[in-house]
């Protein structure tokens, strides 16, 4: 008889490096999502009053008791200076001059604009971004352009100016 060899155990296969960093990437992209996840968006549509007042309502509405007239008197809320407040316009379309067209049109309109560019990432509709102090002047300018919608400014956006967001041909 032939003498055979025994076989033996001789340690763990460890799989192939392209496999190893596939399951490191999964888990990174895992941990991206969690991590990136956040609440409800902080976006409101607003109507201008034009539009209101021309559509006639068809059900009756109620109206609110007035409200009884306080020993102060409330002091008028200052105006909107559109040239005292600065503007970005940013093109999110395909559309090819969209910011320089709508920023010479916003300058025309007593605004002062001090600058256009592309803006990446997803934004779902032409938008007038605002910080706090400047969210009465984000309703002027949207409704000056006659963009339906404005929303609270986030990083990486200027907290000191307005940001309007192109995402196509203003009416």
């Amino acid at each position: 008889m032939a003498s055979r060899r025994a076989r033996d155990q001789r340690g763990v296969v460890l799989p192939s490096p392209l496999v190893m960093l596939s399951v490191i990437a999964v888990a990174m992209a895992a941990i991206a999502f969690v991590a990136t996840r956040g609440g409800e968006p902080t976006e409101r549509e607003i109507t201008p009053a034009a539009r209101d007042a021309a559509t006639p309502s068809a059900t009756p509405t109620e109206t609110s008791k007035p409200k009884p007239k306080s020993r102060k008197t409330e002091e008028p809320k200052p105006a909107v200076e559109r040239g005292e407040v600065i503007v970005e316009v940013y093109n999110n379309s395909p559309v090819t001059g969209l910011a320089s067209r709508v920023a010479t049109r916003a300058t025309g309109a007593g605004w002062q604009v001090v600058g256009t560019d592309n803006w990446y990432g997803t934004i779902p509709s032409t938008t007038v971004y605002f910080p706090p102090r400047l969210e009465q002047a984000a309703k002027m300018l949207a409704l000056d352009l006659g963009v339906d919608r404005t929303a609270a400014a986030v990083a990486p956006m200027r907290m000191d100016r307005l940001t309007l967001i192109l995402t196509g041909e203003l009416d």
